[in-house]
């Protein structure tokens, strides 16, 4: 099996997980504050990664200074998607949610040409240009329909952005589970600081059964999705992003009965189409 393959299998089993775990977490709106989901989903995260990370060895202490400086920014990174993609379930679709996400494999050669001077030719601007007004289709921005959480899940891209831009960057230097743990404390360590100021709820056997299996779904999604990013072609396994909004739509109408309207679906297949055209652009300069 090539690692292509490898790779897209990975991103496609990551986009599963991410998916039943927002499917879970949103169960949990109105019921637990967000600061108190984040941090008890983070600690039981940590736990399971910890145990990982201790089996297979701690790397962190060979890293050079402007390594450790690239992982606290990834891990940065992550809290900041955490906040917003939760705070974000907690009051929108999942679906659209999940199809505003899609913009990452625009936003990430966006980001590397902008920042990392990676060349990029007018026909991938144009898609990209095609593909943010997709996104807005969606949001809807002064509509009547217009969610301001969905600015959240625009932060939330952002943030994404950063995380596999610096995964990347950290090469082969850690493990993935390594970097899996260091996101995931991130993320444990600044909801439980915020918790300790939010009123915290009791937490039923139903919730605790939720958080459970967010947490096994968030630890699988944290360990392939670091292992599709490393061990494939960018270009090749981004694609399979996608996967995420169709099993979001599966879960959205069966278990939360929503279903996005026209505009919002259209504005989803603009963004795939407009993705998988920059997707094979890149891979045609490579070639």
């Amino acid at each position: 099996m090539s690692d292509n393959i490898r790779g897209a299998l990975f991103m496609i089993t990551s986009m599963v997980c991410f998916a039943i775990n927002d499917a879970i977490i949103k169960s949990l709106g109105g019921i637990l504050p967000v600061f108190q989901t984040l941090a008890v989903r983070g600690g039981l995260v940590v736990l399971l990664l910890a145990i990982l990370v201790m089996r297979s060895g701690w790397q962190v202490h060979k890293l050079g200074r402007r390594d450790r400086m690239i992982l606290s920014l990834r891990a940065l990174s992550e809290v900041g998607a955490a906040f917003f993609i939760v705070t974000a379930l907690f009051n929108m679709e999942l679906a659209n949610m999940t199809a505003i996400l899609q913009i990452l494999p625009l936003t990430i050669p966006l980001a590397a040409f902008l920042f990392l001077g990676e060349p990029m030719g007018w026909r991938r601007i144009l898609a990209i240009s095609i593909g943010f007004v997709g996104m807005l289709l969606i949001v809807k921005p002064g509509g009547a329909g217009f969610n301001v959480y969905s600015l959240f899940c625009l932060a939330a891209v952002v943030c994404v952005t950063i995380r596999d831009l610096t995964a990347r960057s950290l090469g082969a230097k850690l493990s993935s589970q390594e970097m899996s743990f260091f996101a995931a404390f991130g993320v444990f360590a600044a909801a439980s600081l915020a918790a300790a100021f939010e009123t915290w709820a009791p937490i039923s056997f139903l919730a605790w059964t939720a958080l459970l299996g967010s947490s096994v779904a968030i630890f699988f999604g944290y360990i392939v999705s670091v292992l599709a990013i490393r061990i494939g072609d960018v270009s090749f396994t981004a694609q399979f992003r996608y996967v995420g909004l169709i099993t979001a739509l599966i879960l959205g109408y069966v278990f939360f009965s929503e279903w996005p309207d026209f505009y919002s679906l259209l504005g989803a297949g603009v963004i795939v189409g407009t993705g998988a055209f920059t997707i094979y652009r890149q891979r045609c300069m490579r070639i």
